[in-house]
């Protein structure tokens, strides 16, 4: 598709100049219980008013129904817990494709999600939900109440496992209802921060086709997407299925002014020659260049150029070593040698979707019926970073060591890790890039039905769901570092030979051909590149996950009170979870080494399950009703224990909920409840995988062995240690696992949730609702990745268990002491504490000759969200994270529970305005992202912006090493505020409507976060749109 600013723009610029004369709103903004859903009659909505009627009158007979967060079936859709609905109007109001995207723009939603224009970190499609910033591991997702299967492709994360939203197909979604209040007691393990349920149609009947187009500002980001959805009703039961496609195309970072170039940040506010310097932002890159970044210090050479680094000439002769063919490495100017990796990263990863559904149910008798619903997807994604680097690389298993007999070698030294050390970029090889395939299937069968006892109804349903995924990853463009370190390397007698002089080799496998000369200071050598090629051979990984799921439940009344009937809900469920993978072999990381063959996406193997049985009951009683200021009080009672079988015990979870309306416009509402959650199963099982972190200390510099100290084992005694790399502010290498890898034993996390709140309706102004809710969670005993910092603060605050994660340098000289490997493992450490406000309000206006309009509102409030990262230890730090961007890398960083960077602004709205006259329909979406600040000047919270002068680390002849780390500095950044325009129209005599819109209407810009504080493209993908302004179109048939 190539008409974006030219066909498709052009299109909605000409109409939304026609319709910008009018007040506009949009649809897709999700808020409270609204007023049109007061009223829970049997189709209501087609009800007729009183001057409408015609006698005999009919009683309405009063539908119950299951709201998401209870398991009782009631009349009321106010209730006591905190749900925001987003209904199939505003779903197919907002021209985006997959539910992932538009649940995110949820004010609930902070903390850091996986989304489509994650590429470093994501790249496999999926999107995740976070609610409260707890994490998404701490979300439960569900499809009519039923649980869905993890996206096998996140098992490669720290933060654990989560389903993929967007492997959900659209088209079977009536409604989506998100509970923000803890739910354990209904629904078990992981609805802690809350949960997101997506309930699908019932009833459907007809054919319907869509089809979608949509196009960037900037000619790219292309979509187009297709869907077919068929539905029959009878009295015997229901039908319905479907399919859809959905393409979308990638686009690179260096289409976007904010992300074509990597921008860090540099100052000077410790010691350097320039200090004290204020922070700059200045446009960088990795000095390992495809020409390379070739040390000649100590060389014959040297005196020849004057400098330490050199890199050959664009078409220079590599066998020539002379100003003619080499220049002085520039690191900074106009003809800085600095490799741009930014440019060729993806700020939108491409993907293309295909899946299937049916759903349907048959009534076996007046009081049984069988059910079905099934969905299939299929998901292509991939994602590509920066060509590899040819060099002295800790995470490739060897290192380049070009012997001073090199054939090629004519700078008179040997090059190795010790020095001098060459970094080349593998540009003539290509960009490393990983295609990752995933197949989703979910079933959920069972036969449900009703019976009545002493007069009151009941309902029973027993079923079966069962959920698998699997993905595969295809790593291209990675060499194999053993071979060409070992390839031909030096002249023999024989000719071309491996190894060196002193300790010849055997050539690998294909790498004895002369025609494969690799030359390692000349990359675009053509026997460079084919040596290059040959030693990169295709690395693919699989992996599975299963669910199972058998359910069996009542539903019904127990007696009749004064007030109303009591309502119980009980029930048993019996889940299995499994997960498996295969890595690799050029992929599989070596934990003792701490290296891997290809040196990048190394993970190890996954493989573990479990399995635990629940009961549950639930209690609906109203005690008082109809009385002076108490039109109503209803309590509701739940409880449910669980027994896993892997360790983590029992636990029995406790919920009590009040609802009290002393007049029948206001209801007051309360929910407390312990929440619960059992470790998943990347937590649990996870293998090793390779992480550079960086430290902001070493508890053991100047160590006198007095105290002793448990974390500085193999670290002298005289006084002197520094840490090399906290000095020179580089990162170690880290091996992140799960618990079982490390040798520790995770147990659940628990806690409570509070939620308090109000709904009021006014008689006064009919259509008008507005809500308030004041709620806090705790957890204690927290699930997390402890990072190499942590693993170091407490094993020297004397937590034994931690202390052999860390493993030094043990040889006696200058390295001695120095950290070779730290493990950083998941475990039970810290609390998590956080709580704020929820607003919203809807007003459905009066009718007026010009107009329906309807406007809403709904916000979030961030209070406090608060960390402590080893409670009860001199180790501990509470870290203040609301209103704060985390620096990726930091230690604040580290402990959220977000994908990558974590945002968590005071702040979050949307507001909406919608508009329909007839036919014609015209919205207005406002999505706001509150004001927050990077850094802070309190040493204790160490979340200060990653920056660095050219100093860093180097000699001072005072004595010592130069710092100059960028401390206590603190960027502020204003709110950001995002448009979205839609218009649409139906052709009634064709079955038609016509939708088309603009998202991002004013192109608003994502904030400058700075490249050595953030994973991609300098800024934060998780929250801010990197797209730009968006149009898309939509037409859809009805049969």
């Amino acid at each position: 598709m190539k008409f974006g600013v030219k066909k498709l723009s052009s299109a909605v610029r000409i109409a939304l100049s026609l319709g910008a004369v009018t007040a506009v709103g949009i649809t897709t903004s999700a808020f409270a219980q609204t007023a049109g859903n007061q009223a829970a009659t049997q189709n209501s909505s087609n009800a007729k008013t009183p001057d409408q009627a015609n006698p005999p009158k009919k009683v309405a007979t009063l539908q119950t129904v299951v709201v998401t967060g209870s398991l009782v079936r009631r009349v009321d859709l106010e209730t006591s817990n905190p749900i925001v609905t987003i209904d199939r109007a505003q779903i197919e109001a907002t021209g985006k494709m997959t539910l992932g995207d538009l649940v995110q723009d949820l004010p609930a939603m902070t903390g850091g999600n996986t989304n489509p224009q994650l590429n470093n970190g994501g790249g496999t499609g999926a999107s995740t939900i976070n609610l409260r910033g707890l994490g998404n591991k701490r979300t439960l997702i569900l499809v009519d109440g039923q649980r869905v299967v993890d996206a096998i492709g996140t098992y490669i994360s720290t933060e654990g496992t989560s389903p993929d939203v967007n492997a959900i197909p659209a088209a079977m979604i009536e409604r989506i209802e998100v509970l923000t209040d803890g739910a354990s007691a209904t629904y078990g393990s992981d609805a802690i921060g809350g949960v997101v349920n997506f309930i699908l149609k019932k009833d459907y009947q007809g054919v319907q086709f869509t089809a979608n187009v949509g196009e960037s500002d900037h000619n790219d980001g292309d979509q187009s997407g297709y869907s077919f959805t068929f539905g029959q009703t009878s009295d015997k039961g229901s039908i319905m299925g479907g399919i859809e496609y959905n393409k979308q195309d990638g686009v690179e970072a260096s289409s976007r002014s904010f992300s074509k170039n990597a921008v860090s940040i540099y100052g000077t506010n410790g010691t350097g020659p320039s200090a004290p310097h204020p922070p700059t932002a200045n446009i960088g890159g990795s000095s390992s260049s495809p020409y390379g970044h070739i040390q000649i210090t100590g060389t014959p050479v040297q005196p020849l150029f004057g400098c330490s680094f050199v890199a050959l000439n664009p078409g220079g002769n590599s066998q020539l070593v002379n100003t003619s063919n080499y220049h002085c490495y520039q690191n900074n100017g106009a003809n800085s040698d600095k490799y741009n990796y930014a440019a060729i990263n993806l700020i939108m990863t491409p993907q293309e979707r295909t899946n299937a559904f049916v759903m349907g149910t048959y009534r076996l008798s007046d009081n049984v019926s069988a059910y079905m619903d099934a969905y299939y997807n299929k998901t292509s994604s991939d994602f590509q970073l920066a060509p590899g680097i040819y060099g002295d690389n800790p995470y490739v298993a060897g290192n380049a060591i070009i012997d001073v007999n090199n054939y090629f070698n004519h700078f008179g030294a040997t090059f190795s890790s010790a020095g001098p050390t060459i970094n080349s970029r593998l540009s003539s090889l290509g960009n490393r890039v990983a295609t990752f395939g995933a197949n989703t299937e979910q079933v959920n069968v069972g036969l449900k039905g009703s019976f009545s006892l002493f007069d009151q109804d009941w309902n029973w349903d027993v079923g079966l769901d069962y959920g698998h995924s699997g993905a595969v990853t295809t790593t291209l463009n990675l060499p194999n570092g053993g071979k060409l370190y070992t390839g031909p390397s030096y002249m023999s007698a024989t000719g071309l030979a491996c190894g060196t002089t002193a300790a010849p080799t055997a050539c690998p496998a294909g790498i004895t051909s002369t025609a494969l000369e690799f030359n390692p200071f000349d990359l675009y050598s053509p026997g460079s590149i084919a040596a290059l090629k040959a030693a990169a051979s295709p690395a693919v990984t699989n992996q599975y996950a299963s669910l199972k799921e058998w359910h069996a439940g009542i539903n019904g009344g127990v007696l009749s009170l004064p007030a109303g009937t009591v309502q119980l809900a009980a029930g048993a469920d019996y889940r299995q979870e499994y997960v498996n993978s295969y890595v690799d072999p050029l992929l599989n990381f070596d934990p003792v080494a701490g290296t891997c063959v290809l040196g990048s996406q190394c993970v190890s193997a996954t493989q573990g399950g479990y399995n635990v049985k629940e009961l549950y009951a639930e209690a609906f009683i109203p005690v008082l009703s109809e009385l002076p200021l108490v039109r109503s009080l209803n309590v509701t009672i739940g409880d449910r224990y669980s027994r896993y079988n892997d360790g983590y015990g029992n636990t029995n979870d406790f919920k009590f909920a009040v609802e009290y309306k002393p007049i029948d416009d206001l209801l007051l509402r309360g929910t407390m409840a312990q929440v619960f959650r059992a470790p998943n199963l990347a937590e649990e099982y996870n293998g090793a995988a390779a992480d550079a972190p960086k430290l902001s200390n070493d508890p053991c510099t100047g160590y006198t062995g007095a105290p002793v100290n448990p974390a500085c084992v193999n670290v002298p005694t005289n006084g002197t240690f520094i840490n090399q790399a906290v000095a020179a502010n580089n990162q170690i290498t880290g091996i992140l696992s799960g618990a079982q890898f490390a040798g520790i034993q995770l147990k659940p996390e628990q806690g409570k949730s509070f939620d308090f709140g109000a709904i009021y309706s006014p008689s006064w102004a009919p259509g008008l609702s507005t809500t308030v809710d004041f709620w806090h969670v705790y957890l204690n005993n927290t699930i997390t990745t402890v990072n190499a910092q942590s693993v170091l603060d407490v094993c020297a605050a004397g937590n034994l268990a931690f202390c052999s994660l860390i493993h030094r340098n043990p040889v006696v000289g200058p390295n001695q002491g120095q950290i070779l490997t730290i493990g950083e493992p998941t475990a039970n450490l810290g609390t998590l504490n956080t709580g704020g406000v929820d607003w919203s309000l809807a007003y459905k206006l009066p009718q007026f000759s010009f107009g329906q309009f309807t406007v809403g509102l709904n916000a979030t409030y961030l209070k406090y969200y608060n960390l402590q990262t080893a409670p009860g230890t001199a180790s501990n730090t509470t870290y203040t994270d609301a209103g704060h961007f985390l620096p990726f890398g930091s230690p604040q960083e580290a402990a959220c529970p977000g994908i990558g960077t974590c945002l968590f602004p005071r702040w979050r709205a949307q507001g909406f305005v919608n508009w329909q006259l007839g036919n014609w329909s015209a919205s207005w979406r406002v999505r706001y992202i509150g004001r927050f600040q990077m850094g802070s000047k309190s040493p204790s919270q160490d979340v200060f912006p990653d920056g660095t002068c050219y100093y860093q680390g180097k000699p001072n002849p005072a004595g010592g090493k130069y710092q100059c780390n960028i401390t206590g500095a603190v960027y502020k950044y204003g709110a950001t505020v995002y448009n979205d325009i839609s218009f649409g129209y139906n052709i009634e005599p064709l079955n038609t409507r016509i939708d088309f819109g603009v998202n991002n209407a004013f192109d608003k810009q994502p904030p400058m976060l700075y490249a050595n504080n953030t994973l991609n493209a300098n800024t934060d993908p998780s929250d801010f749109d990197l797209m730009g302004r968006y149009f898309w179109a939509r037409v859809t048939v009805k049969f």
